[in-house]
């Protein structure tokens, strides 16, 4: 029997998830859950994790002997806060570049640990001025520590991280790059792209199950934070990292029946390819694209600032539209759609992530097409 026929005779629905994360996921992804139950601090087991952080490295082409990924059991937030507290030198200050919700994390971390830290704010629409980010660095040369999402998935903008992080080391800073919504997606080179650090969970780009996250970064970065002040116990890299080096084991308890799973969606990654994978999401993004301009719906990126993963629509200017409403249509009929995260902006959002494929948006819009005239909304939308 194959993997979809059991998890239909499981009784288990495909649902197609337009959310931001977690993902639609594979019946065989999901199927790699059920293992035989298993001390974590077995070898065996430790060699699985051993063989993930493998691959999270090659995902972005690292040289494993420069690279290594640290692995946390948490959401994707988990990397920005090991990050953040973990990688400043004593006297040091962060530059947080804020153009969204996802940075504005970063900001909020450092106000949390009490940490110095100067804030670059940008538009929401905007990237950011690289001759602002460039003229900061030179000012405070007590700024180590550059942070920035490379893909506002409140959004759907885009940062020029190559760019920017070539700004960053030119002021000897390090650079930390949230890419939790564009890890194994959009093609990464951790090396030509000037990143010291980047992250992501393995529910996004992956296609596993929520639960493990991941830092992939500079050893000798790792090893030199050892003797910067210690902010966290749980959250430190140097702990985490060291810890594994010497055992082959995370130092917590690690989420056993989710590694198990992204070892299964590691092989389908492998199985599919980085570009096959880039050129499905990018099919799924222009037929969301096509879907909302049909319907005369606006986003709120341009078209060049995009990253080709989220699309963010307005609100139309129409007394029916009323989005739980329409949510709530589509989420009956097996499709899930998520509002927006600008404050004060009404917009919801349409996600290219996940195991799903052109058709899957087609079958969508027909749907979403539905909850507008159950709703009243006229077609066009108006603004």
């Amino acid at each position: 029997m194959k993997a979809e026929e059991i998890v239909r005779e499981l009784g288990v629905e495909r649902k197609v998830l337009l959310n931001p994360g977690p993902a639609t996921t594979t019946a065989t992804v999901k199927l790699a859950q059920i293992c035989p139950d298993i001390c974590p601090r077995e070898k065996e087991f430790g060699q699985v994790m051993k063989d993930i952080q493998k691959d999270l490295v090659k995902i972005v082409h690292g040289d494993p002997d420069k690279y290594t990924a640290v692995l946390f059991c948490g959401s994707g937030t988990i990397n920005i806060d090991a990050c953040i507290n973990s990688l400043l030198p004593e006297g040091g200050k962060v530059l947080v570049i804020n153009n969204g919700a996802y940075s504005e994390r970063a900001t909020e971390i450092c106000e949390f640990y009490g940490l110095p830290y100067r804030e670059l704010r940008f538009a929401p629409d905007c990237q950011p001025d690289l001759d602002e980010i460039d003229k900061a660095l030179a000012e405070d040369p007590s700024i180590k520590l550059v942070h920035i999402a490379h893909h506002e998935t409140g959004t759907g903008l885009l940062n020029p991280i190559r760019e920017i992080g070539a700004i960053v080391h030119k002021h000897d800073a390090i650079f930390t790059v949230d890419t939790t919504s564009t890890y194994a997606m959009r093609p990464i080179d951790i090396e030509k792209d000037n990143i010291d650090f980047c992250m992501a969970s393995a529910q996004k780009g992956i296609m596993s199950m929520s639960g493990l996250s991941f830092t992939v970064g500079n050893r000798n970065i790792i090893e030199a934070s050892k003797d910067y002040p210690k902010r966290s116990y749980y959250c430190n890299l140097w702990l985490q990292y060291d810890y594994f080096e010497r055992t082959g084991q995370m130092h917590f308890t690690p989420p056993v029946q989710t590694i198990y799973a992204t070892r299964q969606a590691l092989k389908e990654y492998w199985a599919e390819g980085e570009e096959a994978k880039w050129a499905r999401h990018t099919r799924v993004f222009d037929a969301i694209t096509e879907g909302l301009e049909r319907l005369g719906f606006r986003q709120f990126i341009d078209k060049d600032l995009r990253a080709g993963l989220v699309a963010a629509a307005i609100y139309p200017d129409d007394p029916a539209w009323d989005f739980n409403k329409v949510h709530d249509y589509c989420y009956e009929r097996g499709f899930t759609i998520y509002p927006g995260k600008v404050e004060g902006m009404g917009m919801f959002r349409l996600c290219a992530l996940g195991a799903i494929d052109e058709p899957d948006i087609k079958d969508f819009f027909k749907v979403f097409e539905e909850a507008l005239a159950e709703c009243g909304v006229t077609v066009p939308v108006k603004y």
